[in-house]
């Protein structure tokens, strides 16, 4: 450098700037105290926070730091790039505080250098802040998602047979359909899912999906139905599979995976989901009645609502969101088979299939029984969708409370409490008859869905690899619910017809309970956490947990 000192005891002042970068010797000893000039541009730093150095002070005799050594003591976290950095903490930075050029500021212990820090820009956010957005985020497209689902799908019998003009067998024969798209597109969407990590592209495969919704159903499937009615089934059943069907438990996956990224409960998230259901279902009789096609309509344009939630959503800790889209991405096909040799996998399979999908075969024909109490067909229709709607608000109150429950009792025991639950409600109904009490009984599935649900995500994240999770949540649960249904619904179809509801209903009820108490012993403790441990993304920056969300 030349020019660069002045007789005179004082210290000089360089004559043109010198980037730090330019200093590519390690121990380079400057025989003078020199300050040093440094745009502000010359400095890199990690993430858009404009930090500004414009000074750095080298006492005499002291060693010039390397490249990588200046800065890392300036504002850049090494390997902490873009957003990531605004969650990233920052060590303090060896630098003049703005305003501060050529004088002395305070010293630091020993060195004789200003210790203060580069502020963060305040647009930056905190991991707190973020958390409470991205649960937000969350709800919100949870709330749109299902309603979207229920303006095309709570009528969708009545479409069938009012709109299309299909028979009751053949609607039975496209609802079927539905339930193979759905078990063939299962495992697909939780294996991609499980790869994805937090990574959003699925969603916005399904986002697309939904989009097409209206024209779907009024421009495809609906004509096709009409005209060419194998070619119709094959195509929506795909279509609902792949966007709603299947979807919901991706995004509830989704969902409950970035509870635990950010440390809420997922249970706070999908408790506006089933708000989001009522509300549209209390909405979809009216439009259905001015015309059918207003409510697939209104569902492409709520879809496009949850679209652009879903892209507002953003993971910022770039560090622990790396690692958990590095974990996702190792997940094999020989991961999933892997999970066949787990007893802990098929006692949670046996569960769901003895205990779950018997009590969802029951809850698809209660609306038939319900109906059949009443004087004629229309009151009892009338009656039970607006006790359906009374009951869904209580179930979005039971996905607020139930996290509480199941956090004191624990999956496995809130998991069995669930199937008693099941079994009193389904035994209750075979019992009693009059209107008001079999109403009373209904609302029973407020509280034990929401129990349920949240202790299959706590159950799997306690026993199995966080990385399955969507895996065997769309397989362990969901497909096994499905195929469960599949064979225990021609069985309670023969017992309708022979014996009749209530007797059927007993008999639905004791296996119930039977298969519940077989599971105290089948279901894995909750003490004994992982079948076989595995390290694990830790639940913050600093490998401690997150702590809980405050909102």
């Amino acid at each position: 450098m030349t020019d660069q000192t002045t007789p005179g005891p004082g210290p000089a002042t360089a004559a043109h700037p010198v980037s730090p970068v330019a200093h590519t010797g390690t121990g380079a000893t400057v025989p003078t105290t020199a300050t040093i000039d440094v745009p502000a541009a010359a400095v890199p730093t990690a993430d858009a926070t404009d930090t500004t150095v414009p000074g750095t002070t080298v006492p005499t005799d002291t060693a010039v730091p390397s490249d990588a050594a200046f800065l890392a003591g300036t504002a850049a976290t090494p390997g902490v790039t873009g957003a990531a950095a605004s969650d990233a903490a920052v060590p303090a930075a060896v630098i003049a505080t703005p305003g501060a050029l050529g004088t002395p500021g305070a010293a630091g212990p020993g060195t004789g250098l200003p210790t203060a820090t580069a502020p963060a820009s305040a647009s930056a956010p905190t991991p707190a802040s973020r958390r409470r957005v991205n649960f937000t985020l969350a709800s919100a497209a949870l709330f749109m998602f299902f309603v979207t689902w229920s303006l095309s799908w709570s009528l969708f019998s009545i479409w069938l047979t009012q709109d299309i003009g299909l028979s009751a067998g053949r609607s039975s024969l496209v609802i079927s359909a539905n339930a193979v798209g759905c078990l063939l597109t299962m495992p697909l969407y939780g294996y991609v899912q499980d790869k994805l990590g937090l990574r959003k592209n699925l969603l916005y495969w399904i986002g697309g999906l939904m989009l097409l919704v209206g024209p779907m159903y009024i421009y495809v499937y609906g004509p096709l139905l009409k005209t060419h009615f194998a070619l119709g089934l094959v195509a929506g059943s795909v279509y609902l599979a792949m966007a709603f069907a299947v979807a919901v438990a991706t995004l509830e996956s989704y969902t409950e995976r970035l509870g635990r990224f950010h440390g809420f409960e997922f249970g706070r998230a999908r408790m506006f989901g089933s708000l989001g259901w009522a509300a549209a279902t209390f909405f979809a009789g009216r439009l259905f009645n001015i015309d059918p096609k207003l409510n697939f309509w209104a569902a492409s344009v709520s879809a496009a609502v949850f679209v652009a939630l879903i892209a507002a959503i953003r993971v910022t800790d770039g560090r622990r969101s790396a690692a958990v889209d590095a974990a996702a991405s190792s997940v094999s096909l020989a991961d999933a088979r892997s999970l066949l040799r787990y007893p802990a996998f098929w006692g949670l399979l046996l569960f769901v299939v003895a205990v779950t999908a018997t009590y969802n075969t029951y809850d698809q024909m209660f609306p038939s029984y319900f109906s059949s109490l009443f004087s004629t067909k229309a009151e009892g229709n009338q009656m039970y969708s607006d006790l359906n709607s009374f009951q869904v608000f209580l179930e979005a109150g039971g996905m607020a409370l139930a996290p509480f429950l199941v956090n004191r009792l624990g999956p496995k025991r809130s998991l069995l409490l669930s199937g008693f639950v099941m079994a009193t409600r389904i035994g209750l109904s075979g019992l009693v008859t009059d209107p008001m009490a079999i109403s009373a009984v209904k609302l029973m599935h407020a509280a034990e869905l929401p129990i349920m649900l949240i202790a299959i995500f706590k159950y799997i994240n306690r026993h199995f690899e966080s990385r399955l999770s969507s895996s065997i949540y769309l397989v362990g649960f969901q497909l096994a619910a499905q195929l469960g249904a599949a064979i225990i619904s021609p069985l309670a179809g023969i017992g309708y017809d022979s014996l009749g509801f209530a007797p059927t209903y007993l008999l639905m009820a004791a296996m119930v309970a039977a298969f519940t108490a077989v599971s105290v012993a089948t279901l894995r403790p909750d003490a004994k956490g992982l079948p076989e441990s595995v390290p694990d993304v830790p639940a913050s920056g600093r490998g401690t947990a997150p702590e809980p969300a405050s909102l």
